[in-house]
Parts: C-alpha cells; sequence; structure tokens
C-alpha cells in the first residue's frame, strides 16, 4: 500500500510538472520537477506520502524502461560502426575522470581517498534524456550528439563496475585490480550477450505471433512495457550488467520497429506513444525524487560546515569532469574548440548518478560520508543542468522558438481548415451530417470554446445515432476533408522548410485523426 501511494504520488506530481513545463516552455521539465520535489519535501503531509528510498526498485521500475527506451531511439548500426568511439568514451575517459575527480577531492578538500573515489565514480555516467531536456531547441553539432548519445548508453555500466571497486576500497582498505577487471568483463560483456539473446527470443516470439491469428495487440504492448523490467531483474539475477543488458535489447528492439512500420503498423505507432509516455514521466519522477532527497537530507544542516563542503565537493566533481571531457575531445577525438566546449558541457548527470548515490547504505558509509556523497551529487547534476543551459544560449544556433513556431502554425492550420470546410460546403449532403462534419473540423482549428464544447457535448448525449448511410456520408466527407488538409501540409511543407518537424507533427495529427473516422461506431 504504501508502495501504491508513493508512485500515485510521484505520478501526479510528474504530470503537473509537465503541464507547468508546457506554460513555460523556456524552463526544461528538469527544472521544474526538482523544484516541485523540493516543495513536496517541505510540506510534511506531502512529504510522508512517499515511502523511504529504495535503490533496487528505483534502478528496476524507472532507470531500466528508461535506458530501454534511450536504447529504442537509437540504430544499431550507429552502435557498431562507432564501436571503437564509444569503447574510449566509456572506459579510457570515464577511466581519466574518475582519477582527476577522485584526487581532486583528496586533495582540496579533507576527504578519504577511497570515499572521494566513490564520489567520483558515481559522477561517470551521463543521461541522455537529461541532455535532450537542456538543448531544446538548439542545434548541437551532429558528431557531437551522436557521441553524447553513444556515451549516455554504455557508461552506466561503467560506474556500476567502478562504484563497486571503490566501496570495496573503502571497507577493505586497498584496490583488487583484478578482481575489478574480471567484475568489468564479466558483467559488460555477460549484460551485452543476455540482452541481446533475450531480446532476439521475445522478437522471434512477437514476429510469430505477429504472422498468426492468435496475435493480440494489447498483449504485444504488455510484453513490451514489461521487457525491460524482467531482463533487467534476470541480468541482476545472474550478477551480470541489467543496464548493459536493457540497452542492447532496446538497440535491437529499434531495429525491430525498423522492419515492421509496414508488417505491423499500428503496434509500431502505439509503443513509440508508449515509448514518449514513459520516458516523459519517468524522467520528471527522477528529478521530483531528486529535490525530494535534497530537502530531507538536508533538513536542519543549512547552516552548519556541511552545507559549504557538499557545494565544494560537488563542483570541483563537477569541473574535474568538464576538464577530462574538454581535454578528451580536443586531443582524443580532435574535435575543434566550439565542439570541444559543447561535448564537455554536453555530458549531463541525471538518473542513473542518482541512482547510484542512493544504492549506497547510510549503514555502510556512516550518516556524515553518505550525506556527503548524496548531497555533492546532488550539486553536480544541478550544476551540470545549469551551467549549459546559460552557456549554450550563447554559443549555439538556435532553431525556431516554440513561440514563434505556435504563430506560424496557427495560422497554417488555420488555412488548413478553411480550405477543407470550403470543400465539405461543396458536397452534397444531409444538412445534419455536414454540421457534425464542419463542428468537428472547427474543434481541428482549435477556435471553439470550451463553454460551446461542454454546451454541444450535452445536447448530443440524447441525439440519435447516424444511420448508416448517414455514417457512410459522414466518413466520405472527413476523407475528402483530409485529404484536402494533406494537400495544403505537403505543398506549404516544401515552402516553410525551417517549420518543416512542426508541419509534420500536424500532418501526423491529420493521419491519426483519419485512421480515427475509419474505425467503425459501436453500435
Amino acid at each position: 500500500m504504501e508502495l501504491m501511494i508513493s508512485t500515485f504520488t510521484l505520478a501526479i506530481a510528474a504530470a503537473i510538472s509537465i503541464i507547468i513545463a508546457q506554460a513555460i516552455d523556456k524552463v526544461s521539465v528538469n527544472y521544474i520537477s526538482m523544484i516541485i520535489g523540493i516543495i513536496i519535501g517541505l510540506i510534511p503531509f506531502l512529504n510522508q506520502q512517499i515511502a523511504s528510498f529504495d535503490s533496487e526498485i528505483f534502478m528496476e521500475l524507472i532507470v531500466a524502461p528508461l535506458l530501454f527506451f534511450e536504447g529504442q531511439k537509437t540504430r544499431i548500426h550507429n552502435v557498431g560502426r562507432r564501436i571503437k568511439e564509444i569503447i574510449g568514451l566509456t572506459i579510457i575517459m570515464v577511466l581519466l575522470a574518475l582519477i582527476v575527480s577522485g584526487f581532486s577531492i583528496h586533495l582540496l578538500v579533507d576527504v578519504s581517498l577511497p570515499l572521494a573515489f566513490i564520489i567520483g565514480s558515481i559522477s561517470t555516467p551521463t543521461d541522455a534524456t537529461a541532455s535532450e531536456a537542456v538543448t531544446n531547441g538548439l542545434r548541437i553539432p551532429r558528431r557531437v550528439t551522436s557521441a553524447l548519445k553513444a556515451e549516455s548508453l554504455f557508461n552506466d555500466a561503467s560506474g556500476i563496475i567502478l562504484l563497486n571497486m571503490s566501496l570495496l576500497w573503502f571497507a577493505n582498505g586497498y584496490i583488487n585490480y583484478g578482481q575489478t577487471i574480471q567484475d568489468f568483463c564479466i558483467s559488460s560483456i555477460g549484460g551485452a550477450i543476455l540482452g541481446f539473446a533475450v531480446a532476439w527470443v521475445i522478437i522471434i516470439f512477437r514476429q510469430t505471433l505477429v504472422r498468426s491469428r492468435f496475435n493480440s495487440l494489447n498483449a504485444q504492448n504488455l510484453i513490451y512495457i514489461l521487457t525491460p523490467l524482467a531482463l533487467y531483474a534476470l541480468a541482476e539475477h545472474l550478477h551480470v550488467s541489467g543496464i548493459i543488458a536493457v540497452v542492447v535489447a532496446g538497440l535491437l528492439h529499434n531495429a525491430e520497429s525498423q522492419q515492421s512500420l509496414l508488417l505491423n503498423s499500428r503496434q509500431v505507432h502505439m509503443s513509440q506513444d508508449l515509448q514518449n509516455l514513459i520516458s516523459d514521466i519517468f524522467n520528471s519522477m527522477v528529478f521530483i525524487i531528486l529535490g525530494l532527497m535534497m530537502v530531507r537530507i538536508s533538513r536542519n544542516k543549512l547552516f552548519n560546515g556541511d552545507l559549504a563542503k557538499w557545494i565544494i565537493v560537488g563542483i570541483i566533481v563537477y569541473l574535474a569532469n568538464l576538464l577530462v571531457r574538454y581535454l578528451y575531445g580536443r586531443l582524443i577525438i580532435r574535435y575543434d574548440r566550439r565542439e570541444s566546449i559543447v561535448f564537455s558541457l554536453g555530458g549531463i548527470h541525471g538518473a542513473v548518478t542518482l541512482a547510484l548515490a542512493l544504492t549506497i547504505s547510510v549503514d555502510f558509509l556512516g550518516s556524515q560520508s553518505y550525506n556527503l556523497v548524496i548531497m555533492s551529487e546532488a550539486v553536480l547534476i544541478i550544476l551540470s543542468m545549469l551551467v549549459p543551459t546559460i552557456v549554450f544560449q550563447f554559443i549555439l544556433p538556435h532553431n525556431v522558438s516554440d513561440e514563434e513556431a505556435h504563430i506560424v502554425m496557427d495560422k497554417i492550420r488555420s488555412e488548413m481548415v478553411k480550405r477543407a470546410l470550403v470543400a465539405v460546403h461543396k458536397m452534397y449532403l444531409p444538412q445534419r451530417v455536414k454540421r457534425h462534419v464542419i463542428y468537428t473540423l472547427l474543434n481541428q482549428k482549435r477556435v471553439v470554446k470550451t463553454r460551446e464544447y461542454m454546451r454541444v457535448l450535452l445536447k448530443t448525449i440524447d441525439q440519435p445515432n447516424l444511420s448508416k448511410s448517414e455514417q457512410y456520408l459522414q466518413r466520405l466527407a472527413f476523407f475528402r476533408a483530409f485529404a484536402i488538409e494533406r494537400e495544403y501540409l505537403e505543398m506549404i511543407g516544401q515552402k516553410e522548410g525551417k517549420y518543416r518537424t512542426y508541419i509534420l507533427n500536424l500532418y501526423n495529427d491529420v493521419l491519426l485523426a483519419e485512421s480515427l473516422i475509419i474505425e467503425p461506431e459501436d453500435e
């Protein structure tokens, strides 16, 4: 019951933060979610509704699906083509970042070397979803974007292995290099093999279902949603990387969806909708939890020496990562100066960094060291979002702003519907059918006020259904109207190149509306 209440509270908070982000489109939803998490933490009643944090549940129920869906956004061919670069980014650069940040914390702050390396290892994973939120509306160099995405998919496993090494060092007083290397190879390679094998079996099963009379869209969706959860749990039970397993499975599912666009269009489309829905909600939940944990840990400790130490350590870790990333991009990948700056700032931290920090037990580290780890990583996450949000505005070219696009798209939408209405007026239709078609098209134009909509809704509750012939004529009218709209959008899309993404989204809305019209009405 406690878990259900916590999940419900977080889900409602995530929905609120997403709605607010739509209203304030210049502020990333991550910041809004974190502020809402802080507000929840400051209100005793709301704070009590969310149970104590369980890192295993967080990793399996939130992080695993997020990484699975991130993997689905990447073509497996691109990963194979960039395998050397990925190994460099996720092993060599991660080790360098750990060494620089660990020794910097140890030398500049009164922190033991094992604890400094624990903090440094947690800071190595980056978050593609958080990066997209920070860079929304900006044009990042293409090869930097590819590197950031590939890095964020695979450096999580490196962070987990290095954290385990640092924890053993903290407990035993020495580093077992051989065991660490062995664990890394077994965990990463084993996770990749398991993810590939399980995903391959699931894809064969799903494709067999598609080609049989037993295929069910709902069953397919259930299998799709449960895949990352079951795979992550299986991988962790076998002591291999669940993170790598779900990422590899996501890459294979991307290949499957590319080949199934016309074979099973509904499934592919619904999978994409589910992917966007779950990713948005879970990403918002991550930052709500971050804000909540900051309040719970810092309560009654803001005005003692701990606060300054938390901030200083967080800043040191962030600057160490920035330095290593910049030099690696400049000297190894051979980026120019601007690309190296973007690459260094583009390493945004989010869900996995928070999850790794919270996997550590208070009893293991002691409350003072535990609070230092959690709060310094929170400072790191905030800085990794805040600094590029500001700097990128000055060094990266801007795409069309949402406000400008909204104005232009309102004009395009109005002209599109106007042309459809002209075509409907020219058709011979019964008055009742024509009235309904015209009203529905005006709804598409978004000029019907909510009060008018509710009045018509109440009026139609007792209205008799259209006859079979009237339904047929209504469908013909809609098909004609939608055809006119699509023709206009195709024409305007060739002229307005910078608004093409928005026009394609509107085109997709028209296609979806048309597909709904095709569905027979319930008797």
